[in-house]
C-alpha cells in the first residue's frame, strides 16, 4: 500500500506493507532510529512522537494510520544544529542515565509544554504517565522540563 506521510518538515511516499507500525516504518523504512520500541504495547512510551503536534506512541499505530500526517521524531527536534531547548534541559540538568527512554521523554515534554506552558510538577508528572524511565527515578526529568518551560517562556 502507498503512503505519503511528511517527517520532520520532509515529505516522504513509499509502498509498504499494511501492517507495518508506524515504529517501524520510522525506524526501518526512514532509519530514524531514535524511535525507540520498548514494548510494543504502548505502555512505555519510549516511541513516542508527535502526529500533527500531538504525542502519539508510534508502536501501536500503522503507519498506513498515518498516510497524510505530518509527523515529528526526536531527530526533527534540533533546528540549525542547535539542540531543542528541551533537549539542551535534559542535557542540563541531567534528565537522562541510559538515554533510552530520552527521545520519548523529550517529545511527551513538548507535549506537555505546547498544552500548558508553565506547568506544576505535578501537571509534569501526570503527563509523564504513560512513559517509563527505569533509571532515574524521574525527580531530573521532571526539573529537565520545569527548566525547558522556564526557558521557552523567557
Amino acid at each position: 500500500m502507498e503512503i505519503t506521510l511528511t517527517v520532520n518538515g520532509k515529505e516522504h511516499t513509499h509502498d509498504i506493507e499494511p501492517r507495518i507500525s508506524l515504529a517501524q516504518y520510522l525506524r526501518e523504512t526512514l532509519d530514524l532510529t531514535g524511535t525507540h520500541i520498548g514494548c510494543d504495547t504502548s505502555g512505555c512510551g519510549t516511541c513516542t512522537i508527535t502526529m500533527n503536534g500531538d504525542a502519539v506512541k508510534s508502536c501501536t499505530l500503522l503507519a498506513v494510520q498515518a498516510d497524510g500526517q505530518e509527523i515529528t521524531t526526536i531527530e526533527g527536534m534540533a533546528q540549525n544544529g542547535q539542540m531543542h531547548p528541551i533537549q539542551a534541559a535534559f542535557k542540563e540538568k541531567h534528565g537522562l542515565q541510559c538515554g533510552f527512554c530520552t527521545p520519548g521523554m523529550v517529545m511527551v515534554a513538548a507535549d506537555i509544554l505546547k498544552h500548558n506552558p508553565d506547568p506544576s510538577e505535578e501537571d509534569i508528572r501526570h503527563g509523564l504517565k504513560g512513559n517509563f524511565c527505569r533509571c532515574t527515578g524521574y525527580h531530573n526529568i521532571v526539573k529537565s522540563i520545569q527548566h525547558a518551560a522556564e526557558t521557552l517562556n523567557e
